[in-house]
């Protein structure tokens, strides 16, 4: 089985990758991505590709899962088009390839809040995104809605410092849903689901949780 994976040096995407090295399910884990993700296993395929010329790349496009972890933020952008690009436009595009080319599931990290009539940006494009994807011809489609992520970033954000310090105990009983949750149980909650049939299937931020406690 081969996992596609784009934005693998992310926060999620980077605990995704190794997650997927080391699970004996996936013999082959093919990233895409403009920079090298710094890990050199056997089973790792790497494409440096420039996302916005798709006739380079979209014939790598074929596995069993593409996981879609891309994402940035408008200070990293520097304008509004320019996140848009990344994160709407490349994670649409890639989706729609993997769709032509029968790829059997598709698991998407997206944002608490999402919603495509949003008067704020960020949700807004996560929201369009979430609706564009879920008309495409895949058979299973599987949406993470994670609320402020926890880890260790390459580069620091004042903002979400903070918020990492203040949101678990403003979160801890009321609005569970936008309660911090650490990049690596997203990661371990999109690599259980990938290998499930799921239909079409959105997990909220509390639900992540739920997802990796032992059954009865």
């Amino acid at each position: 089985m081969k996992a596609l994976i784009i934005g693998a040096t992310g926060l999620v995407g980077s605990e995704l990758t190794r997650l997927l090295l080391a699970d004996n399910f996936f013999s082959e884990v093919i990233v895409f991505g403009r920079r090298s993700c710094g890990i050199n296993h056997p089973k790792l395929k790497e494409y440096l590709i420039n996302f916005d010329e798709p006739e380079q790349w979209r014939e790598h496009v074929r596995g069993f899962v593409l996981f879609s972890a891309l994402g940035t933020t408008l200070k990293q952008a520097g304008s509004k088009a320019n996140q848009y690009r990344i994160d709407y436009q490349y994670q649409y595009e890639f989706a729609a390839i993997a769709a032509q080319h029968n790829v059997r599931h598709y698991v998407l990290v997206s944002s608490s809040g999402a919603n495509a009539n949003s008067r704020f940006f960020y949700p807004k494009i996560k929201g369009q995104l979430e609706e564009a994807v879920l008309q495409l011809d895949l058979p299973n489609i599987t949406i993470f809605r994670p609320s402020l992520l926890l880890g260790k970033r390459a580069e620091k954000r004042l903002a979400e410092s903070i918020a990492q310090r203040i949101m678990p105990c403003l979160t801890r009983f009321i609005f569970r849903k936008y309660r911090p949750i650490p990049a690596t149980t997203v990661a371990r909650a999109m690599l259980l689901e990938s290998v499930r049939p799921a239909g079409r299937k959105i997990y909220q931020g509390a639900e992540i949780f739920e997802l990796l406690q032992p059954k009865n």
